[in-house]
């Protein structure tokens, strides 16, 4: 098997829209993704990334705009005859079919030869590491292994495209992290052209070529794991990238793209994603690795300790303070519950975005 090998050079969506009576979950999104991208979809429930892809896969009508391969347009086109492969959150297996059937099926639908289709199943059942579970059925096997079947049943057609639905998320923390892997190293085996929906800031920043993180059925950034982690425009960007921390104030000081804002007990530096003046409104967004104990002085923030979480490694402690706002830093072993602390954040790490 080798995608690579397929006439396409880019997929497209051009102006895509999809409505639900008064309810448009898309927004006119356009993007384009490169022959073997991985592109992950981001965002919060209901922002758009599933309506997406399943108008993608044809499983929904669009409303507005089209979707191309090069130069030719496939919205109009069955889901059947697009040729996609699609791998769901619950994996969607055949209970009474073996893995082998379960693999073969979509080649058996096609009408594809005996042989050939033993070839193409055995070859799909050794990528995904599932030799010696053929016969077996999906209820006696584990959810990573359940999961292994449906991207073998996916990617067994050969298809232009995969697309991947959540497909890990009703998967144990071990067994996503393995997954992960899994998916990223078959996704290199074929040269394949992967679309991956999820919430999971760390799935997408593991996975991803180039992450799509939308909000309201629109699209507010587009870059690579590295530009949307350490540049994100927006801050319900920065949000999902783990600027977990959002402290509000007013800028009183402006030199370029360094501010200075006055948060009522503490004057907190960081960087503008966009120009700011004197005066303005505005909110600092930092990550808890860049908040941590200091010495009291005019930039740092004096809180109450309101949590403490041992995380194996180091501690985690929320601490709020007495205009309402509410960090989340990296503690020390002997921080106890309900005292004073004081916090200083890493201005060259913070970034200011408009109020």
């Amino acid at each position: 098997m080798q995608l690579a090998s397929l006439p396409f050079e880019e997929i497209r969506l051009e102006k895509l829209s999809r409505s639900f009576g008064a309810h448009q979950a898309l927004k006119g999104i356009s993007l384009s993704i490169r022959k073997g991208e991985f592109i992950a979809l981001l965002g919060p429930s209901g922002c758009g990334k599933s309506t997406a892809l399943n108008c993608i896969a044809g499983l929904l009508a669009t409303t507005g705009g089209g979707i191309y391969i090069d130069k030719t347009r496939i919205d109009t086109l069955k889901p059947e005859d697009r040729g996609f492969g699609m791998v769901f959150q619950n994996y969607a297996l055949f209970p009474h079919m073996t893995v082998r059937q379960n693999v073969g099926f979509g080649l058996k639908m096609r009408g594809t030869p005996k042989a050939e289709m033993n070839s193409r199943v055995e070859a799909a059942i050794a990528m995904v590491r599932l030799h010696g579970q053929e016969d077996k059925l999906p209820g006696q096997l584990s959810g990573g292994q359940q999961q292994r079947v449906a991207i073998a049943r996916a990617i067994v057609i050969e298809p232009p495209l995969v697309l991947m639905d959540e497909p890990l998320s009703n998967l144990d923390a071990k067994l996503r992290l393995e997954m992960r892997a899994e998916i990223r190293r078959i996704h290199n085996q074929l040269g394949a052209t992967t679309i991956y929906v999820t919430h999971d800031q760390d799935e997408a920043l593991s996975l991803a070529d180039r992450i799509v993180v939308l909000r309201d059925g629109e699209i507010r950034q587009v870059g690579s794991p590295v530009e949307l982690y350490e540049h994100p425009d927006h801050l319900d960007v920065a949000e999902f990238m783990g600027y977990r921390n959002r402290l509000s104030g007013k800028v009183i000081e402006a030199q370029g793209d360094k501010i200075t804002l006055d948060i009522g007990n503490a004057h907190i530096s960081g960087t503008a994603r966009v120009p700011l003046s004197v005066g303005q409104s505005a909110i600092l967004a930092v990550r808890p690795d860049d908040v941590s104990t200091a010495e009291p002085s005019r930039s740092t923030i004096q809180a109450k300790v309101d949590t403490i979480e041992y995380r194996g490694r180091d501690f985690v402690g929320t601490a709020s303070t007495d205009n309402a706002h509410e960090l989340v830093f990296h503690a020390p072993a002997n921080a106890e519950l309900g005292s004073a602390i004081t916090l200083a954040i890493d201005a060259n790490r913070a970034l200011v975005f408009p109020a």
